[in-house]
């Protein structure tokens, strides 16, 4: 069901790629993006700008990784282990 990558693929680019993901999961559904934009305060128009920002990637993926639900629903639709997106947080936390 899950990609197996191995671990020395998920650089920037592969962690950019999830975090892309992850932010298109949340603008498809409009209660899950209101409730992104509500708890972390990032106006819309700031979240397309930032849309490949380690910075903005980084909220994305700790959002969603703080609702365990909805960090499942999305590995699932994308067929990608849970731990690559903390390893994915992980790689742009350090980048900022």
């Amino acid at each position: 069901m899950f990609k197996k990558l191995k671990p020395k693929a998920l650089d920037r680019d592969g962690a950019e790629e999830i975090g892309v993901q992850a932010l298109t999961f949340l603008a498809a559904d409009d209660t899950r993006l209101a409730r992104f934009l509500s708890l972390t305060g990032i106006a819309p128009g700031d979240l397309i700008a930032g849309a490949r920002e380690a910075a903005m990637l980084a909220a994305v993926l700790e959002h969603l990784s703080s609702d365990e639900s909805s960090l499942l629903m999305f590995c699932a639709e994308q067929s990608i282990p849970p731990e690559h997106v903390a390893a994915a947080l992980a790689l742009f936390e350090k980048a900022m």
